[in-house]
């Protein structure tokens, strides 16, 4: 990983707590709030329920957006290794579960929101200013998050940097029309028409203000539960190790083999995320100058899906398996319950009901959870 915000080698401090022993007094330890389309914020809680009864100390969260699952693992005392293949997720689990202690402090903060101090024989960045006038933020934003990204790559402590990295892109988000990236859409913060959408008050707030309001989130998020959490940014099928449970949250394949493309939602984040490569990885021939596109993957492709969830499943054979789906996609209910008792004799499949993701605007859909044991 390269940019500003590239992962570092760097020995992690005595714990403080002995393993299991939980939560250091204080404060209870609060996730923050979220507006990542798809986000399992508001079913961690139903997802622990079914967990707890399982015998397991180690666990891996495969596919971690947000990191809300493998943050209440976390605070239920268990050992996580978060992983996402996105660079923005991966901070922020870096920032929300392998983080054990450091917190912003409000002089920090504040430096952070500060002109940038012109050092000697470098160039202040520019490239959100040179390059997305008028699609997703005013002039005056744009040069905001560029000075905001000098003064993150600045910090030496890794954890810090990403606690920043956080509240910075919380604020992107919570400033956008839909919270995304897939358009070119500022004008829709300005036009003078009836509203059915947005929080236009959202959008009026000044970023410096979100980005302190979202750092103080994610202190408040910090904790140490005394196991050797570690967030990891790669390939879910390329990982190595054991753990006791293996949780899967691939990205979901629709009946029509539509896919959800978090990437391409969040295109921005990603390039935040790696900014000094970022002019490289733009595609300039896109109206909202996305992000170069990759090969399509197995989780999207519905001729090869089944077999990326049976590559897995059979990695991972000798762990719990957990495995949080919709009932209207692909794999179906039926094809998933099969693809697991390859490996597992004991299939259970837990159904949450109609649920709404955050910020979809589809109908709900039936969630639900496969444990093969």
């Amino acid at each position: 990983m390269t940019g500003p915000f590239a992962r570092t080698v760097r020995a992690r401090a005595p714990l403080l707590a002995t393993p299991g022993s939980g939560p250091a007094p204080g404060p209870a330890p609060v996730f923050p709030r979220t507006r990542y389309q798809g986000s399992k914020a508001k079913l961690a809680e139903r997802i622990w329920a079914e967990l707890a009864p399982l015998d397991f100390s180690t666990c891996l969260d495969a596919f971690g957006g947000t990191g809300a699952v493998g943050y209440r693992l976390r605070q239920a005392g268990k050992e996580v290794t978060y992983n996402d293949v996105l660079r923005f997720n991966f901070l922020f689990g870096r920032a929300l579960i392998e983080n054990a202690g450091v917190r912003l402090s409000p002089a920090r903060v504040e430096e952070l929101c500060a002109p940038a101090a012109r050092r000697a024989g470098a160039r202040p960045p520019r490239f959100v200013q040179d390059t997305f006038a008028g699609i997703y933020f005013t002039d005056r934003e744009n040069a905001w998050i560029d000075n905001t990204v000098n003064n993150l790559r600045h910090l030496n402590d890794r954890y810090e940097r990403a606690l920043g990295f956080f509240a910075l892109a919380q604020a992107c988000i919570v400033k956008r029309p839909y919270n995304l990236f897939h358009r070119k859409n500022l004008y829709l913060r300005f036009a003078d028409v009836p509203r059915t959408f947005g929080n236009k008050a959202s959008w009026d707030r000044p970023f410096d203000a979100w980005f302190r309001a979202f750092a103080e989130e994610a202190n408040r998020a910090v904790f140490d539960n005394g196991r050797a959490n570690r967030a990891l940014c790669a390939d879910a099928s390329t990982l190595e190790g054991r753990w006791d449970l293996v949780y899967l949250d691939p990205p979901y394949l629709g009946r029509r083999g539509t896919p959800v493309d978090y990437r391409g939602f969040y295109h921005f984040l990603e390039g935040l995320a790696a900014y000094d490569r970022w002019p490289a990885l733009v595609d300039r021939a896109s109206r909202h100058l996305r992000l170069r596109p990759l090969a399509r993957d197995s989780w999207a492709d519905r001729a090869r899906v089944h077999d990326a969830f049976d590559r897995l499943f059979r990695r991972h054979r000798r762990s719990i398996l957990a495995v949080s789906y919709r009932r209207d996609g692909i794999p179906s209910e039926d094809e998933l319950v099969a693809l697991l008792r390859r490996y597992k004799r004991d299939v259970r499949v837990v159904h949450f009901g109609r649920y709404r993701y955050a910020l979809s605007t589809a109908a709900a859909s039936a969630e639900m959870l496969l444990i093969g044991r």
